[in-house]
């Protein structure tokens, strides 16, 4: 039987994560194992997500983040980094077409203003042209470090606590920001809390990634390198998550 079917057939549909979050993680070492240069590891990574995007849709899971490239990137060889945006750009150019067809949805997560023009236009014009009709939604976190999107937040709470109600007093404008009203300004202001978070290639930590969205996400850590992550290995992160029991602080 096809590993698609038996994902299908095998996983209870009403206890599927609603938003699975990914630390794509060792295609630097897939690649050097391999004796190729790293980038051809980012290339076959690349490679793995159409897959993975046909996977989601199948079992009706409607978000995904990924971490693509994070703050702590950029100390990475120019060249590397360079080629990334590369890899990324083609991306783009190729599947675009088939984003749209398949329904599904990119947006980003981060801070892109850095990232070479041609860059953010192309990602701009995948976030407009998809943003319609849409069944998966796919979340890029490009630039992206949990700290840095966390410390935006609070900048732009205290912006909007000092635009108060005139005569309202400071101490009350501060006390009416809650949970949900501090997370409009996250980045992921629209997505629902990660259900489960994965991380490839064995390491066991979250790497500033989605610490506020993650606060009572399932963790599921793994030694396959990203690229020979397939869509079996996502059935048994999957069946994994299923066997927890998720009580939120409660008994």
């Amino acid at each position: 039987m096809p590993e698609h079917s038996l994902s299908l057939q095998s996983l209870a549909p009403e206890k599927l994560p609603r938003h699975v979050a990914i630390i794509l993680d060792g295609n630097g070492r897939w690649a050097t194992s391999r004796g190729l240069p790293r980038i051809e590891g980012h290339r076959k990574g690349a490679e793995r997500l159409l897959d993975l995007f046909e996977f989601f849709l199948s079992l009706n899971i409607p978000y995904l983040s990924l971490y693509v490239f994070s703050t702590e990137n950029w100390k990475r060889p120019r060249h590397e980094i360079d080629a990334l945006f590369q890899l990324l750009s083609f991306f783009i150019d190729e599947n675009l077409k088939i984003l749209k067809k398949n329904r599904i949805r990119m947006i980003v997560s981060g801070d892109i203003s850095p990232l070479p023009a041609a860059i953010q236009n192309k990602l701009n014009g995948a976030i407009v042209e998809t943003a319609k009709d849409y069944l998966l939604t796919v979340n890029l976190c490009l630039n992206y470090g949990s700290r840095a999107e966390i410390l935006r937040a609070a900048k732009d709470a205290i912006l909007f606590i000092q635009k108060g109600q005139t005569g309202q007093d400071l101490t009350d404008r501060i006390e009416s920001i809650s949970e949900s009203q501090f997370e409009q300004y996250l980045y992921t202001k629209d997505l629902p809390d990660v259900d489960l978070l994965i991380r490839t290639a064995g390491e066991q930590r979250l790497s500033n990634y989605l610490l506020w969205q993650s606060a009572y996400a399932e963790l599921f850590f793994t030694p396959v390198l990203w690229p020979d992550f397939s869509n079996d290995d996502m059935f048994q992160a999957l069946l994994d998550y299923q066997r927890r029991i998720r009580k939120f602080g409660s008994i």
